[in-house]
């Protein structure tokens, strides 16, 4: 599985996990049934892959991506944008479907999807 991080998103991960989960811990990436597409991603830190998750590493960042989100995630690259209002991960998905055309919110149809988090 192929996944691409940006240097400014690997900082960013990199403090979730460490302000979040410790030493060990990882970044669970998942493809879910929701959003205009039918799909949206979420995240969360973890401190050990849950059962069926495969175990991706990206330098020394352990990801943990769920068995049925994982051909779907692959080729994802992770991105990182901080303004004055918001701070946010955004997904570019060669994978995603195109049926809803807009911008949704943390849909995998967009061609750029951003999810909001507030900085750890």
């Amino acid at each position: 599985m192929n996944v691409k991080i940006a240097l400014t998103a690997e900082n960013f991960i990199r403090r979730m996990i460490r302000f979040n989960g410790g030493v060990g811990s990882g970044f669970r990436l998942v493809l879910k049934p929701g959003g205009c597409s039918g799909m949206d991603y979420d995240f969360s830190v973890e401190k050990q892959p849950l059962p069926g998750d495969t175990v991706v590493m990206h330098d020394d960042i352990r990801l943990f991506v769920p068995e049925a989100s994982a051909p779907l995630l692959d080729g994802v690259i992770i991105g990182f944008e901080e303004s004055m209002t918001q701070t946010r991960l955004v997904f570019v998905n060669p994978n995603r479907p195109q049926s809803c055309g807009g911008a949704c919110g943390s849909s995998a149809a967009a061609n750029v999807v951003s999810i909001v988090r507030k900085p750890v």
